[in-house]
């Protein structure tokens, strides 16, 4: 793991070697977010696209040389396993989406063909790697239900102890996951901030590793690998634009982070512009970037979303998602729950993509910006789609209307289509 020279704090800039901190930088507290610092020209000697054309791993552990954990061990841990096939998505071009859009490229990133069903899996998998590496028995996490769900299922792929903190008003697909894959799960009675603290306060006091988003420096790193999949999906042409949807703000930090390391080792020669796209009853990042502010500026918010996965009222990476918007030149955008919901039936009737309320967010999200005339016809535009349609059943029902009964009788198939 050479490659990585340490960890510099998103605030104050302090650098610091590997094992001299753990989580977040001393002069912050829990603000204190890190960001993982490589050495670009050692990691350019170990991989580059001639090699990686060449490669058949068709996973996130193609990028070894670019990711912060020790690669023979973490090979030797994932190899015949659930966790050796996170990552490498399909990337679907939707030429009917985008001529209903007046777009002339348009392609949708599914992620919610991952092991447990969300792009979660990316920093999961970093997470178990790491609580390995460390010497951790057990690894804890606080989630709205996806990342615990790709904790759980991953560490049930190695038998590694896990103990998941939950709030109670997650959808029970998401906690029956949970419960099938064998974790210890804690409901807690509260906001999906009460658990984030909960969380907190438990690991220290039981020894436990912390995958917490925005908490732990390493989960960006897993996190960042879907911008690679996608310029290698391009053949290293990196889009113009990308559309994520946005919570606690980890995946656009993540995915920044990927885009500025493939323009720092030369594979790419742009950086695309970064949309973030929130719940318009969750969008205190949207109001931050609005008003000019700073992530350690916000203030927390009452947040309510049909869109579960990126309901949070202090974005725990919002450091990060301010500077993915701002550096790349992209806009947050705020969507509404109608819009939301909409989206789920047309990504699906429009390309096959089967997504939940967050990732439909996304989509909900370029239809906003088309709009506002924030992106042109002759961009080449990517949405990410972070999780099935199948974790949230009932509102997938609510956004298609319910099927036709009918008696068996071709009579009344007749008035049934009729």
């Amino acid at each position: 793991m050479d490659q990585v020279l340490g960890l510099r704090c998103t605030i104050c800039g302090a650098e610091y070697e590997l094992g001299q901190v753990e989580y977040i930088c001393p002069k912050h507290g829990d603000d204190g977010i890190l960001d993982v610092v490589y050495d670009y020209r050692l990691a350019g000697r170990r991989i580059s696209p001639d090699r990686l054309a060449g490669d058949r791993a068709a996973s996130i552990w193609r990028y070894l040389p670019l990711l912060p954990v020790q690669a023979d061990q973490t090979r030797q841990l994932v190899h015949g396993t659930v966790l050796d096939s996170v990552g490498w998505t399909p990337l679907y071009p939707a030429p009917r989406l985008a001529a209903q859009l007046g777009l002339q490229h348009l392609w949708i990133k599914d992620d919610g063909r991952e092991p447990t069903a969300s792009f979660k899996d990316r920093a999961s998998a970093i997470a178990i790697a790491k609580t390995r590496e460390l010497g951790y028995e057990v690894v804890t996490t606080a989630s709205t239900g996806n990342a615990a769900a790709a904790l759980s299922g991953l560490c049930a792929a190695i038998d590694q102890a896990n103990t998941i903190f939950v709030p109670r008003t997650a959808p029970q697909a998401k906690i029956a996951q949970l419960l099938v894959y064998g974790a210890r799960v804690l409901l807690v009675n509260g906001t999906y901030d009460d658990a984030f603290e909960l969380c907190l306060q438990a690991a220290p006091a039981f020894g436990w590793y912390n995958r917490n988003t925005a908490y732990n420096p390493y989960m960006s790193e897993g996190k960042k690998t879907v911008a690679f999949e996608v310029c290698e999906q391009l053949g290293w042409s990196a889009p113009d634009v990308v559309f994520v949807p946005v919570g606690d703000g980890c995946i656009i930090g993540g995915v920044h982070k990927g885009f500025k390391d493939l323009l720092a080792l030369g594979w790419i020669d742009q950086m695309p512009r970064i949309m973030g796209v929130q719940a318009a009853g969750s969008a205190p990042l949207v109001d931050a970037w609005e008003r000019g502010l700073e992530g350690w500026e916000m203030d927390p918010v009452e947040a309510h979303s049909v869109a579960d996965s990126i309901v949070a009222g202090l974005p725990r990476d919002r450091i990060k998602a301010l500077r993915a918007v701002r550096e790349s030149g992209g806009s947050f955008i705020r969507v509404d729950d109608e819009a939301i919901v909409a989206a789920i039936p047309a990504l699906a009737q429009g390309c096959g993509v089967f997504a939940e309320p967050a990732a439909a967010a996304a989509y909900a999200g370029l239809l906003q910006a088309m709009g506002q005339g924030l992106v042109s016809a002759a961009e080449r535009v990517v949405v990410l789609a972070t999780g099935s349609g199948l974790k949230d059943v009932a509102t997938a029902i609510k956004s298609a209307g319910q099927p036709a009964i009918v008696e068996p009788d071709l009579a009344d198939v007749r008035r049934a289509i009729g």
